[in-house]
C-alpha cells in the first residue's frame, strides 16, 4: 500500500468553525463526495455522508458547521457530529461516526491521504 496525497485546499481556506471545502475521493467502485473543515486548529476530513440517511451534510455549499461553529450538522435532519471525531452526539444516528479520512497539512496546503495498491 502506498499513500497518495491529494491536494484539497490551501491552509488559509479553512478557518476554525468556518466554511469547509468539498472534494472527491476514490473508493472501490465509486467516486465519493468528501469534505474538510478546521476545528480546534486541526484539519478534519470525512466522507460527505450522514450516517442515518446517505445524504450530504452541508446545508449550503461548504457549510458544515451549525451556527455555533461547535458541531457538524446534517442538512436533512439536524444530526450533530463532533468535528474532531465525527461521532454523532444528537439525532437518529447517535453513537455512530462519520467515515474519517486521513489528512496532512504541509507548507500551507492541506492534503487528503488515500492508500492505494500500485
Amino acid at each position: 500500500m502506498v499513500a497518495v496525497r491529494q491536494l484539497i485546499a490551501r491552509s488559509d481556506e479553512l478557518q476554525d468553525g468556518g466554511m469547509g471545502v468539498r472534494f472527491e475521493v476514490q473508493l472501490p467502485g465509486e467516486t465519493a463526495p468528501a469534505f474538510a473543515v478546521r476545528h480546534g486548529g486541526q484539519v478534519h476530513a470525512y466522507l460527505n455522508r450522514c450516517r442515518h440517511v446517505p445524504t450530504e451534510l452541508d446545508w449550503q455549499d461548504g457549510r458544515f458547521f451549525d451556527f455555533s461553529g461547535d458541531y457538524l450538522i446534517c442538512s436533512l435532519h439536524g444530526a450533530l457530529y463532533l468535528p474532531h471525531s465525527g461521532q454523532c452526539v444528537a439525532g437518529p444516528c447517535s453513537g455512530l461516526s462519520l467515515f474519517k479520512l486521513r489528512t496532512e497539512e504541509c507548507d500551507g496546503r492541506v492534503y487528503c491521504l488515500q492508500e492505494t495498491d500500485i
